[in-house]
């Protein structure tokens, strides 16, 4: 069967490599994909080749050794080309999103933009994080410096949800702070992937600073292993980011930062701007079809305006046009889940709900369209309170699902947001700053917005979350904290000999 696009293979030494697939060295791995939101396009088979696993770290190592010497203006250089390649193919790539995603064009345009300015968020706030310092007379004729030193090899981890922004900021740190970097996409969005790495190439880099290999977890556990690594990011679940932790926790010599999932809470106290909040919080909940580690999963909502903001926001989240990314009648707020294993957890998690007493609002289902794909319905739920033994009000669902939980104190709208084993993101509607202050000082999490939805955050502020959600090594802004590290310098530069009389329990002549 013909592909919709083409994958040029491994990325090492400064070009490509293709595996081999015919003949007694031929590659036995392969990795499908077809569109999520049609099933009979099928977009890639990528050949996996476990034998390129040593080469693309040699290539790493070797990148590493120049780009660490190459001056920082040159660095910067190298990335603004990088942003005119981004710039020049940025509805190519938005296109390519959105065919492996499922998310609509529009959202993936919005993908590409923010890779596009991050180039200049990471050399305009990032990069001042990690200037050298000095200090004067920090003792007696002698000064003090702090030096930011790169660490070597960095391998980042994208996920699915945002296969180029999410990796995108990552590389860029490593990048300017002087590492080199190697890049094991999502298994479900391999073409995004490679479409900035061939920005990379097209921006000249020197050979071995930009390394890419199309791999499966055992490709990323044996990169995880190797002693040469010292940097690793990893955006996605819980899970895998265990996992990445049991392999690295020995080799000391590794900074690992991880960006993990979320059960985030919004709080609509009893006098929040409702017709504020409610584009505020459909868009939390339901964009990218609830594929978003900060999306909103559970909504603590007054009891006194339950009813009402309830009614509304069912009748809204009925208007949701749900269709194909790309070719479609009316353009839609959402596309398909990523692939059927999601969809079966979504369908799994609406039957547990109904099992656990949890009353089904808006019924989350599979549905068809004129083209077969992984599409769903959006889903409310309502339970009367807080359960800790619920396996679904703990769990992250990663799908389009809210669940409304009523409270009357505000104490208990922060038990729950603070009730589960995920502290990423949150939110609080109210028109009290003084909740909103003492929200600050209360509720565990990452991220608290204000009046604003939990999804959509700053580059120049940190990302990153608590708990089960993070390693206390956030992204966005201070992601490039964790690709160097501090070498202090006493310097003196008086040379006048000590008078060794003063030198204790030194025998005097």
């Amino acid at each position: 069967m013909d592909t919709k696009f083409k994958l040029m293979g491994n990325y090492f030494l400064g070009e490509f490599h293709q595996p081999v697939t015919l003949g007694p060295n031929a590659v036995e791995t392969f990795i499908s994909r077809h569109c999520p939101a049609d099933l009979s396009l099928k977009l890639w088979n990528a050949p996996i080749e476990y034998r390129h696993v040593d080469a693309v770290i040699d290539s790493a190592v070797s990148g590493f050794k120049s780009w660490r010497k190459t001056p920082l203006e040159q660095r910067i250089l190298f990335l603004k080309k990088y942003q005119e390649q981004v710039v020049a193919r940025k509805e190519e790539i938005a296109y390519a999103i959105s065919m492996e995603t499922g998310k609509p064009l529009w959202e993936s345009r919005t993908e590409v933009q923010s890779v596009i300015q991050k180039v200049q968020v990471t050399i305009d706030d990032s990069l001042p994080r990690i200037q050298n310092k000095s200090i004067q007379n920090i003792l007696p004729n002698t000064s003090g410096h702090i030096v930011y030193k790169a660490l070597g090899p960095a391998l980042v981890i994208g996920p699915f949800n945002f296969p180029c922004h999410l990796a995108n900021g990552q590389i860029l740190s490593a990048l300017v702070a002087g590492n080199s970097i190697i890049f094991k996409a999502s298994e479900k969005t391999f073409y995004s992937a490679q479409l900035l790495i061939e920005c990379f190439h097209q921006a000249a880099f020197p050979s071995g600073v930009i390394n890419f290999i199309l791999g499966d977890g055992e490709v990323a556990k044996r990169i995880l292993k190797d002693k040469n690594i010292k940097a690793v990011f990893f955006t996605g679940s819980k899970e895998v980011g265990k996992k990445i932790l049991d392999i690295t926790h020995h080799d000391l010599s590794k900074i690992v930062s991880l960006e993990l999932g979320g059960k985030n809470t919004s709080i609509l106290h009893s006098d929040a701007p409702l017709e504020h909040a409610l584009p505020e919080l459909l868009k939390a909940c339901f964009l990218t079809s609830g594929q978003r580690c900060t999306s909103t999963a559970i909504v603590a909502i007054h009891h006194s305006i339950q009813n009402e903001f309830m009614e509304k926001f069912h009748s809204l989240a009925k208007k949701i046009i749900i269709d194909h990314p790309t070719e479609y009648e009316v353009e839609p707020f959402m596309g398909p889940l990523i692939d059927q294993a999601s969809v079966d957890t979504y369908l799994l998690f609406m039957g547990m709900a109904k099992r656990e007493g949890i009353e089904e609002i808006m019924r989350g289902k599979q549905i068809e369209k004129a083209r077969k794909g992984h599409y769903v319905s959006p889903s409310i739920h309502l339970a009367q309170k807080w359960n800790n033994d619920s396996h679904f009000l703990q769990n992250e669902i990663f799908g389009p699902n809210v669940t409304f939980i009523p409270y009357h104190d505000f104490d208990e709208a922060i038990q729950i947001a603070n009730s589960t084993e995920y502290g990423l993101a949150s939110a609080l509607f109210s028109k009290n700053q003084e909740l909103y202050r003492y929200a600050l000082e209360e509720i565990d999490a990452g991220l608290l917005n204000f009046n604003r939805s939990t999804v959509g955050a700053s580059a120049k502020l940190p990302f990153g979350g608590v708990k089960n959600s993070g390693n206390y090594r956030p992204a966005a802004l201070t992601t490039i904290d964790a690709c160097v590290y501090q070498m202090a310098s006493l310097e003196t530069l008086d040379h006048t000999p000590e008078d060794l009389s003063k030198i204790v329990g030194l025998e005097q002549v």
